[in-house]
């Protein structure tokens, strides 16, 4: 393929690639073009390096050697679909559900998180034979038609309220319904639960049981999210009360992200086994894989006729991927890696809060951290257009950000899981100097 200039690429993409994906590219006014990637770095055309802080797709580093390989040892030996019978797609299922809870055991291999969420909707109105569904505020679940009645009012295409979708309000212990500046986390868990227990109850009265609650287990998009310990387990017993499914949606959090855990719902123990368990993003390192797990009594509920099929999904090629993926994350020690370096990273957050009031809240596990932003740290006034500031002074800087919530004033760090400490000191000290210039405005 000939090589392009930057400005051919540009006019080429706003030709021919629709308007709604360039607009969601990464610094639209001077556009980032990478020419390659490795490990945690990304390079443009003239062989600038720049420090990728938001990858979470990328999840053992950009080009793996072993995620190479292992595409290029498959793909000249066999790439079908899976009416036929084949190594791959057992073998890595048994390996996949070897990190569920027992019962969890029927895997469905797909393309996106958006169609593993999807699948999972299906299956839960077809086992409940209900239509209605649950989700958090400022949940983020996928693209398809079904997914996007499922987001806030004002970021979905309908304007207008769904009456099938109940939002319940986010456990957003900073600047949520219920805050920790005045409760205990205990306290916030049953406040929180509460909430879910009045949706829940509501909508049986109205007569609109619901089929599932649909549950980011750390809510990305909304915030980075980590709910107080105690909220998932009570949040799980009061759906299987009400006769749903609990699907918990780990996306962007599973595959040891989080460090403690290979699945962000397993952060209150063996309180919480979902009914599904939905994945995606990091899980064929840039290569299209996603799934999910299930029982088998719920996973047989399609199973009539044609009622459903993949083409794709579970193809012996994503197969290798996904298990050279798994390699990777073991034999590197990626997750006792994100837990020490997590540790690491929002103890100099914490140091570096003291000095830049900017700082409001630090929260996250893992490899997966927010860092909320504001004007003032005793009302809490989301700091939104400072962080736009931010995001793209650090682009200058070399460093890959971008912010999320509700206010969108929420840097987020998903880098991928090879990072390091040397990086670690090098975003602390370019965020005090960028925190300065952005605070001292607000005096002179």
């Amino acid at each position: 393929m000939e090589s392009l200039s930057k400005e051919e690429c540009r006019q080429l993409r706003e030709k021919h690639v629709g308007e709604s994906l360039n607009c969601h590219m990464w610094y639209r006014h001077d556009p980032l073009r990478i020419v390659r990637a490795s490990g945690q770095y990304m390079f443009d055309e003239n062989g600038t390096r720049y420090l990728d802080c938001i990858n979470n797709v990328s999840h053992v580093g950009h080009c793996h050697p072993g995620v190479v390989q292992a595409g290029i040892k498959q793909m000249p030996v066999l790439n079908t679909n899976h009416r036929f019978l084949y190594d791959e797609l057992p073998t890595y299922a048994k390996r996949l559900v070897a990190t569920m809870p027992e019962k969890l055991t029927a895997c469905f291999l797909v393309n996106s998180g958006s169609e593993a969420n999807d699948l999972a909707i299906r299956l839960a109105r077809k086992v409940t034979k209900r239509f209605d569904l649950a989700v958090l505020n400022n949940a983020y679940h996928g693209q398809t038609f079904v997914l996007n009645e499922l987001r806030p009012k004002d970021r979905r295409d309908n304007k207008e309220d769904i009456p099938h979708v109940h939002m319940i309000p986010s456990p957003d212990v900073y600047r949520g319904k219920y805050r920790n500046c005045d409760y205990t986390e205990e306290e916030l868990a049953e406040k929180y639960a509460g909430e879910v227990e009045e949706t829940f109850k509501r909508a049986h009265e109205q007569g609109r049981d619901i089929a599932g609650f649909l549950i980011e287990s750390i809510q990305c998009v909304g915030g980075q999210l980590v709910p107080p310990k105690g909220f998932l387990t009570k949040a799980y017993n009061i759906t299987k009360k009400y006769g749903a499914l609990f699907i918990a949606d780990e996306v962007q959090s599973g595959f040891g992200r989080i460090g403690e855990h290979w699945w962000a719902f397993q952060i209150d123990g063996e309180g919480v086994t979902p009914d599904i368990v939905t994945m995606g993003k990091p899980m064929g390192n840039g290569h299209p894989v996603a799934g999910l797990v299930t029982t088998q009594e719920i996973g047989g509920a399609l199973s009539e006729g044609r009622a459903y099929f993949t083409t794709f999904g579970g193809n012996p090629v994503s197969c290798a991927i996904g298990l050279a993926v798994m390699d990777a994350i073991e034999k590197e020690k990626l997750m006792e890696h994100a837990t020490t370096l997590g540790a690491y990273f929002k103890g100099r957050l914490q140091d570096l809060q003291k000095k830049q009031p900017i700082i409001g809240d630090i929260r996250g596990m893992g490899l997966m951290v927010g860092v909320d932003l504001v004007k003032d740290q005793t009302t809490r006034e989301p700091a939104t257009e400072e962080a736009k500031q931010i995001v793209n002074r650090l682009y200058e800087e070399k460093i890959i950000f971008s912010r999320d919530g509700e206010h969108e004033n929420v840097l987020k760090f998903k880098p991928p899981m090879c990072i390091t400490q040397e990086d670690i000191d090098y975003i602390i000290n370019k965020f005090d100097m960028i925190f300065s210039e952005i605070t001292s405005s607000w005096t002179n």
